[in-house]
């Protein structure tokens, strides 16, 4: 039987955020009953999402095909400010499960705007957090900038009156680029107080980066529409891994990528579940002689407290 050595990063999986959301919606199903419905994708993972169906929850697109009489959770990505207002004028109970750390860039971007800044927002078009983020402001409040080269053509109206954000589950590096740009551009822009991307986001880069060149080959768990795993793959690649790819779970390996492979890296995006990775093993110790080491480069304490209307009297 052929050896592997498994690097399995930590941490890896779940953040607060995430945690926060799925016990968001556990307990609202708990307090209310079935249905819940739930704006978008709570996190997003199919697996997640599956097994919260099968409690009860009902995933939908829009406010409009949840009914007056029922609980609506709103997703971790955040979501536009007319949601929650649309929500408040149907008398809907909702509760806002926005990840804390998107919240803060919410209010950030108020702020500026209520100072008189035009705001640069640094994200990838058509991600709920984005649609989220840009909605918390008047239309054309805020300018979505994807590339350096969206930076080259970004015309403000004030070049001395700028701020810029950022979503919160990109690549530090590339962010990094985009922003020395926009600094280099535009000296006198106002930057985050504190870093837009989120620990959990820049903990399991970091994670991923010190075991790339020891892996030839660099699984990532988590969904195509994952911001935040994508961004793995790509860090990996990055930071010498040979190859590296996204697999939703193990049901999704080609035993083909292992032909010349002694050494894999293994980590899971911010919304994928623990028992993915285990699953992965299982599927690696049936096929190979494995060895397991653990790759710690963080420990992460982080809770969010949930929602007062959940709280447990």
């Amino acid at each position: 039987m052929k050896s592997l050595t498994i690097l399995l990063a930590a941490p890896r999986g779940f953040c607060a955020g995430v945690d926060r959301a799925i016990q968001i919606v556990e307990e609202a199903l708990d307090k209310w009953g079935a249905p819940v419905y739930v704006r978008h994708e709570i996190v997003h993972n199919q697996h997640v999402v599956s097994r919260l169906e099968q409690m009860g929850a009902v995933f939908v697109e829009k406010l409009d095909e949840c009914p007056d009489d029922r609980p609506v959770v709103f997703s971790a990505h955040g979501v536009p400010k007319a949601v929650p207002a649309a929500a408040a004028a149907r008398d809907m109970v909702f509760v806002d499960a926005t990840c804390p750390l998107v919240s803060k860039v919410h209010v950030e971007a108020e702020r500026h705007h209520k100072a008189g800044r035009e705001i640069v927002l640094i994200g990838h078009a058509g991600h709920p957090e984005v649609i989220g983020t840009m909605g918390q402001l008047p239309d054309g409040g805020m300018t979505l900038i994807e590339t350096v080269e969206d930076v080259a053509a970004y015309q403000p109206k004030n070049a001395e009156n700028l701020a810029f954000v950022t979503q919160t589950t990109l690549s530090v590096d590339d962010t990094a680029e985009i922003v020395a740009a926009l600094q280099a551009r535009f000296p006198s822009i106002s930057v985050p107080h504190k870093e837009d991307i989120c620990y959990a986001t820049t903990n399991r880069q970091e994670a991923v980066k010190t075991m790339a060149e020891r892996a030839e080959l660099f699984l990532v768990i988590g969904a195509e529409t994952s911001s935040n795993s994508k961004r793995l793959v790509d860090v990996a690649l990055r930071a010498g891994s040979q190859d590296a790819r996204l697999i939703a779970s193990a049901e999704n390996i080609d035993w083909t990528w292992f032909d010349s492979v002694t050494t894999l890296g293994l980590t899971a995006g911010a919304s994928a579940p623990e028992d993915l990775v285990q699953g992965v093993i299982a599927a690696c110790r049936a096929r190979f002689e494995i060895t397991v080491e653990e790759v710690t480069t963080a420990t992460e304490s982080v809770v969010f407290k949930l929602p007062r209307v959940l709280e447990r009297t």
